[in-house]
């Protein structure tokens, strides 16, 4: 046994809470009614040799390797795959994708690619709540997350998800993942070229913009309802 579908390793996690065995802590928990305690972990069981052990990266009977590419024993985690795993102290938790790639925002309380160090926008303790697509905790997710401008997380595979449905705005606060500023001149072009019936043409609306959160009194259309401060029109 080499493991299971989460990890490629060559033992066995004891879970404390209710002394079965399981090959990580995503099955565990995924198996079970509660969760598991992965610092908890006091035992691994050997998959060579079926040897119950304290935590180590070495079996005491056999001598195989149970992590040959990463072992934190911190997180009692063990990988034959490098993935560019690393423990990050102030997360709590190991990460993937190599510590040179990311840093640590004491401020989001999450590693964020080094890409975003001087440009994203801090929400304090971004990490520490669920995605807003699929609900599941962000901080300890084995899925990457995305750092949109408003900076509310949300998972990669949800935010492409979104997109590919049509839908560009955060679940959050409403306000556009993407540029829309090629949208936006479509449906100038949209609404210039589609007026409206004589009984309407003199409706007004009033709006708050989701982009720029200023309110506004516009046209009534069927079509889109532009913001008269910043002409975006994610509009309510």
């Amino acid at each position: 046994m080499a493991g299971c579908e989460h990890y490629s390793r060559k033992c066995a996690l004891i879970a404390p809470c209710c002394a079965k065995v399981y090959p990580c802590r995503v099955c565990h928990d995924a198996a079970e009614s509660h969760n598991i305690d992965r610092r908890a972990v006091t035992e691994v069981r050997c998959n060579e040799c079926k040897t119950r052990q304290p935590v180590g990266n070495k079996c005491e009977n056999c001598d195989v390797t149970f992590g040959s590419s990463y072992f934190c024993k911190i997180c009692r985690l063990y990988d034959d795959k490098d993935k560019g795993q690393f423990h990050c102290d102030s997360c709590g938790i190991c990460r993937v994708g190599g510590r040179e790639n990311f840093f640590h925002c004491d401020c989001c309380r999450l590693c964020i690619g080094t890409y975003l160090r001087n440009s994203h926008k801090c929400v304090e303790r971004a990490s520490k709540s669920n995605c807003p697509v699929c609900m599941e905790d962000l901080h300890s997710s084995r899925d990457a997350c995305h750092v949109p401008d408003c900076g509310h997380l949300i998972h990669s595979s949800c935010y492409r998800a979104m997109l590919g449905n049509g839908s560009y705005r955060c679940p959050t606060c409403g306000k556009a993942l993407v540029d829309m500023e090629n949208h936006w001149r479509h449906l100038d072009e949209e609404i210039s070229r589609t007026p409206m019936p004589d009984e309407y043409k003199d409706v007004k609306m009033k709006v708050l913009c989701k982009e720029c959160n200023k309110e506004s009194t516009v046209p009534f259309h069927v079509l889109g309802h532009k913001c008269q401060e910043c002409g975006s029109y994610n509009t309510c």
